[in-house]
């Protein structure tokens, strides 16, 4: 059975990229913080991959679908979890609910940015 190096090299490298963003999808499911993300930098990967859309399906099937389909779901992933839990910086004075999803009952809320940020509000 001869392997072509090409393929070869593609599916590794499919590999190798899906390993990388996993960590980065599980903390965002996990954690609900897409703090350090930016709609525009989402938006923007989403547009890219539809509009790469058109080359890469016009290719044989392959490694490269793989990570291009990869990559789709990926970004349109990321970018729903942005839309549906991404909260803008709290405002000077609005209360904070510590309920919130964010947070696991008993989690150390010490040194999270906006618990800190309300902490100094209160003690005024």
């Amino acid at each position: 059975m001869d392997i072509d190096p090409a393929v070869l090299a593609g599916s590794v490298s499919t590999v190798v990229f899906i390993g990388s963003v996993m960590p980065m999808l599980a903390k965002a499911v996990r954690t609900r913080d897409l703090a350090s993300y930016s709609l525009g930098n989402l938006l923007l990967a989403n547009v890219g991959n539809l509009v790469h859309s058109v080359y890469v399906f016009s290719l044989p099937a392959g490694p490269i679908w793989a990570l291009h389909g990869f990559h789709l779901s990926t970004t349109g992933f990321m970018l729903a979890m942005y839309v549906r839990h991404h909260t803008p910086a709290h405002r000077k004075g609005q209360e904070h609910d510590h309920r919130s999803d964010h947070h696991r009952p008993g989690d150390d809320r010490s040194g999270c940015r906006h618990h800190d940020d309300h902490r100094r509000r209160v003690r005024r």
